[in-house]
């Protein structure tokens, strides 16, 4: 609990405001503490597919995991199987796990990345067609640029760090050295940019009503401007104010 002192108006103003802060960086706290833990995270290109072994789009079987085609499945041309994480894309954020392989060729242009149409559907605000196994209403869009986060290495063979092309034939490789996490104020960071448990500042009874103001502004001041960890696009946003 806080005490405030001084004159009455600016006393309650000032609690009311640091009261909130206190309370916003323990609610956060209590959302960013699940548990999770950050491997890797990084951006690539995205493409999606949909490989339901019909023969319709052209596959030519079932996903290399064994596991049947379903949303949340991606295809990466590197990363062991039943490797888990999600993506992010403008702000919306959906689950995956590695089933499958691939993309081949595109992999050695910089699409390290294959989702199931569904979730590319989702992410891109199209509609997945179940007759010809894409995705509509998104102008033939093949490809986004996402951001990934890692948090589940697979136990199988495959490269645990950031993706290489299929043509390297690292996804046939036992990796025994995986990438080092990031740090954790890193993760707290880029983790939708939450806000952080922030450090308690002190406000001192003043001694002169004079004083009163300027003391209790600057405890606020110090808490909101250091003691409360914002997400980088939230800081600068802040900051450009």
């Amino acid at each position: 609990m806080f005490a405030c002192f001084g004159l009455r108006s600016l006393a309650v103003l000032t609690c009311s405001a640091v009261g909130a802060l206190t309370v916003a960086g323990t609610a956060a706290h209590a959302d960013s503490d699940t548990g999770e833990k950050i491997l890797l995270k990084g951006s690539t290109t995205a493409s999606y597919f949909w490989d339901d072994a019909s023969g319709r789009a052209g596959d030519t079987g079932l996903p290399a995991s064994g596991k049947p085609m379903q949303k949340g499945l991606a295809a990466s041309p590197s990363w062991p199987l039943m490797t888990e994480g999600y993506v992010v894309y403008k702000g919306k954020k959906m689950p995956f796990f590695v089933g499958d392989r691939g993309p081949g060729e595109p992999s050695s242009r910089g699409v390290m990345l294959d989702l199931d149409a569904k979730t590319f559907a989702e992410l891109t605000g199209g509609e997945f067609n179940a007759s010809t196994l894409g995705v509509d209403g998104i102008g033939g869009e093949g490809h986004i640029d996402v951001d990934y986060v890692i948090t589940k290495w697979g136990d199988g063979v495959g490269k645990k760090n950031y993706p290489v092309p299929f043509s390297t034939g690292a996804w046939a490789e036992r990796d025994r050295n995986p990438a080092t996490p990031p740090k954790a104020d890193e993760d707290e960071d880029n983790a939708g940019g939450r806000l952080v448990d922030a450090p308690v500042v002190p406000v001192s009874e003043p001694k002169e009503p004079g004083v009163a103001g300027s003391t209790l502004l600057a405890g606020v001041l110090t808490v909101t401007g250091g003691g409360v960890v914002l997400g980088g696009e939230r800081l600068r946003a802040l900051l450009r104010r």
